[in-house]
C-alpha cells in the first residue's frame, strides 16, 4: 500500500481490539468512511480523532451505533450553533 495517509482496518482491529464487523457498523450508520486499495480496507488517517472518539464512546459509556451517531449529531449542531453565535456577536460589536 502506497498511500501514507490511509490507515489500515486490520491495523486498527490489532490496536484497539475491535472486530472488524465494529467498522462496518460504523460504515453503515455514515459515520465513518472506508476505502479500499489492494482490497484491504483503510480508514484516511485525518479522521482518526473521530473514530477515536467513537471508540471512547462505545466502550466507555456502551453507547450502541444509534447512541454514536446521535451524538455526533448533535456536537455538530452545536459547533454550527457557535459559529452562528460568533458571528451574531460580531455583528452585535459593530453596533455598540
Amino acid at each position: 500500500m502506497k498511500d501514507t495517509h490511509l490507515i489500515p482496518i486490520p491495523e486498527l482491529c490489532t490496536h484497539y481490539h475491535l472486530e472488524l464487523s465494529f467498522f462496518d457498523e460504523l460504515k453503515n450508520y455514515g459515520l465513518i468512511e472506508i476505502t479500499t486499495v489492494e482490497q484491504v480496507y483503510c480508514i484516511h488517517k485525518d479522521r482518526m480523532p473521530e473514530l477515536e472518539k467513537m471508540i471512547r464512546l462505545h466502550r466507555e459509556l456502551n453507547l450502541n451505533f444509534e447512541g454514536i451517531d446521535t451524538v455526533f449529531n448533535m456536537l455538530e449542531k452545536m459547533e454550527r450553533l457557535q459559529v452562528e453565535l460568533t458571528t451574531v456577536k460580531n455583528r452585535l460589536r459593530l453596533y455598540e
